[in-house]
């Protein structure tokens, strides 16, 4: 390592097979600390080549161990710039990569339990990356620079100048909210940044093609591509206060929206997927829309009638709706099985907040996760073979926005339950249907406030 006190730079020079996965080959120039920190950086390669995969990266470490838990961001070779991350010792890494590539100034931040990074191409100001992940630390922790060749017959070199470390003090302004909509592959569970925006965004549904993502934001509906690009609003004409309970026909030709605007109440509407002029559908109010059957006859949603929330479907076309649960306490959330066979819905009629399941006609009502977690808003992959929830600690009630939230994954035909993502966020993070058609990934918002 080289350091170049004029300009607070170091090169710092590693070898090393891989900073992934299990592996931990880099050479790490750190300092002690405690307590929330900031770390930030202008990176360069000196040299041009060398593996796509190298790595420099400015991270945050439990211990010096080669399994320790850790968080980085990481600018590769290739541009490719991610926030990555490590539990728990002896876990494997995973990331939240960022959609912005070959960024010239890294930063990464610990506030609290979690930690972010934020980015600047040239000429820019720092900004979020966008994403954030839940990492518990002990104090004292390490922070530094680190330096990864990916091949470890290689020395690779990177230069981090401008280096500046800050401690996190509080500040007297009201934080902002940064809503970030990602996706995240149910084989890899690692993370990627479609959008982010200090706007509230809301309950994404993937297009029938995969290439497009919709989301409520400011009462309106959006529509992005995947690979990122600018959100474009649907025209839903005087419904301009629509909540985050919408979603596609099984066809893709048809968008339902549950909107207020009509009757300051929520009321289930649909309308062409390219805009148009709102066809309403339920009589009463509130109704919250959740799940099109497969077929695309019948639409299944929460009403509360009576003060009593409940599960109600109602053909497409609209008529009367047929009332599907009476148990005492909220049930919510529902949503239909591929096969057409089953809806899934959340229920607190044992006590705590746990997914449930039940025939289209509202027999056969059983319970289906029981454990200490409140389980909300299930959707069963498009192949039938996988069940996601969101899933809140044990003392919050109802599905409230900004708590510690993690999705998971369970296999309906039987196994353990699988961690998708930890993250800040709940209401608006997938109150809606928002797997994937191939039922290989899912959408999501995650959120978080930055000063």
């Amino acid at each position: 390592m080289e350091f170049d006190g004029e300009h607070r730079a170091y090169t710092v020079a590693g070898g090393g097979e891989n900073m992934w996965f299990t592996n931990d080959a880099f050479h790490f120039v750190w300092k002690k600390v405690s307590g929330d920190v900031t770390l930030a950086a202008d990176i360069t390669f000196p040299t041009r080549g060398g593996d796509p995969h190298r790595k420099a990266c400015l991270l945050i470490r439990q211990s010096l161990d080669s399994d320790s838990a850790y968080a980085d961001a990481a600018l590769h070779g290739d541009g490719l710039t991610s926030l990555q991350y490590r539990e728990a010792k002896g876990a494997r890494t995973y990331e939240i990569q960022s959609g912005i590539s070959a960024p010239t100034r890294l930063r990464i931040e610990k506030r609290g339990k979690y930690v972010s990074i934020s980015i600047a191409r040239a000429g820019e100001e720092l900004h979020p990356a966008g994403g954030s992940f839940r990492l518990e630390l002990n104090e004292p922790f390490y922070v530094g620079l680190g330096v990864c060749a990916h091949n470890d017959k290689a020395i690779e070199k990177a230069t981090f100048t401008n280096v500046e470390l800050t401690a996190n003090t509080p500040v007297a302004t009201k934080p902002k909210l940064i809503s970030t909509l990602e996706t995240v592959p149910i084989a890899s569970k690692d993370r990627r940044v479609v959008y982010w925006t200090t706007n509230l965004i809301e309950a994404p549904n993937w297009s029938l093609d995969g290439a497009a993502l919709f989301f409520n934001s400011k009462g309106r509906i959006y529509k992005i591509a995947v690979t990122n690009g600018e959100p474009q609003s649907i025209d839903t004409a005087f419904a301009t206060r629509c909540n985050n309970d919408h979603g596609l026909s099984p066809d893709g030709k048809t968008l339902v929206i549950s909107d207020h605007a009509e009757e300051r109440r929520s009321i289930i509407y649909t309308l062409p997927i390219t805009g148009g002029t709102p066809k309403r559908i339920t009589k009463f109010g509130p109704s919250y829309w959740h799940g099109w059957s497969p077929d695309g006859k019948t639409l299944a949603f929460c009403g509360e009638r009576n003060g009593e929330f409940d599960i109600y479907t109602i053909p497409v076309e609209g008529g009367d709706e047929t009332r599907l649960t009476a148990a005492a306490g909220l049930d919510d959330g529902p949503d239909y099985s591929p096969d057409g066979q089953w809806i899934y819905f959340n229920s607190e009629r044992s006590g705590r907040m746990q997914v449930w399941r039940m025939h289209t006609d509202g027999s056969q009502q059983e319970q289906v996760t029981s454990d200490e977690f409140n389980n909300w808003f299930p959707h069963p992959s498009p192949d039938g073979k996988w069940l996601v929830f969101l899933s809140y600690d044990k003392d919050v009630k109802g599905h409230p926005e900004n708590k510690d939230v993690t999705l998971r994954l369970m296999p309906l035909a039987g196994g353990k339950i699988e961690v998708l993502a930890k993250l800040f966020g709940g209401q608006g993070t997938i109150n809606v249907p928002s797997w994937s058609p191939d039922s290989r990934k899912l959408a999501f918002v995650s959120y978080q406030f930055v000063p």
